[in-house]
């Protein structure tokens, strides 16, 4: 059984492509296992955000999942094709990764 990964990649400036990744599917796995599985085996380049450490209260995988803003680590993984794309209006920082913290919090400006 396989799993697709449709994700939308890029960076500010350039132009976003969808890139099609396909993966093994095993029932009960989450988005965010896909994505790591894809990144070890598949592309090292792939930038996604998550902080399990904080037992799932993180807030820092969530993205547009199939269209919805959902967390990547308690959406479960399908077999067939699952659109990835980075937050809507948020400044993107690459591929899936947006600025989450707001201005007043960060420790760098965004506008360098």
């Amino acid at each position: 059984m396989k799993a697709v990964l449709a994700i939308t990649r890029g960076a500010p400036g350039e132009v976003a492509e969808v890139q099609n990744f396909e993966i093994d599917f095993v029932p009960g796995q989450s988005i965010l296992d896909g994505l790591r599985i894809l990144r070890r085996d598949q592309d090292q380049t792939l930038a996604f955000r998550f902080a399990c450490i904080n037992a799932n209260a993180c807030k820092e995988c969530m993205m547009l999942i199939d269209g919805t803003v959902d967390y990547a680590c308690t959406t479960r993984l399908k077999e067939g094709v699952t659109a990835l794309r980075p937050l809507p209006k948020k400044v993107l920082v690459r591929d899936l990764v947006t600025e989450i913290a707001p201005p007043d919090e960060r420790l760098y400006s965004s506008k360098r």
